[in-house]
């Protein structure tokens, strides 16, 4: 039976604060990912409660006349309370050290298995939409592709969508969406 996810990565939006909205031109890039998911099959959809996560899932979950639910193990990782200057060599270091913990935050392991929790509690068959944010997303597709990691984030769009079908402990991760999705 196995699992299939479909990890989306929220459109464009005004911050990083958990009240940051889409932009406008994040609410346009919502209409283009329903068009994609428009001939997808899934049962749920499950949104980080940020604001521009569920600005993202909300009109998907509605084209599909589906309830969108929310869950905390979707938010983004936390690198630290403090604002570093470096916090982009920070940020890739805790790609090269899973286990690096700055002060007010939370190490890459500690995401990692946070969000795999998520996902091993879903129900076997479960075909669902993960609408999460570029740091955590990256972390979760190392959760089943040792590959990703700090290039693999710097890659990502606003919005981005990889699958992952998981079949009796095995997994395979595929980018599937396509670049001319991204300027709208």
């Amino acid at each position: 039976m196995g699992k299939t996810l479909y990890v989306v990565r929220h459109c464009r939006a005004e911050g990083q604060s958990p009240h940051a909205k889409l932009t406008e031109e994040g609410r346009q890039q919502t209409k283009a990912l329903v068009d994609f998911f428009r001939t997808k099959d899934f049962d749920q959809i499950i949104s980080s409660p940020y604001l521009r996560a569920k600005e993202t899932a909300w009109p998907i979950a509605e084209s599909k006349k589906l309830h969108l639910e929310q869950d905390s193990r979707l938010s983004e990782r936390v690198l630290s309370d403090r604002n570093f200057e470096d916090w982009l060599v920070k940020l890739e270091d805790s790609f090269l050290n899973l286990y690096l913990k700055y002060e007010g935050g939370e190490s890459s392991i500690e995401a990692m298995t946070r969000v795999k929790n998520m996902v091993d509690s879903l129900q076997e068959g479960a075909r669902t939409v993960l609408v999460t944010h570029g740091n955590l997303m990256t972390l979760l597709l190392r959760c089943f592709d040792e590959r990703f990691g700090f290039t693999e984030w710097q890659t990502l769009t606003n919005p981005d969508v990889y699958v992952i079908h998981i079949e009796k402990e095995v997994a395979q991760v595929e980018r599937i969406w396509a670049d001319h999705f991204i300027h709208l």
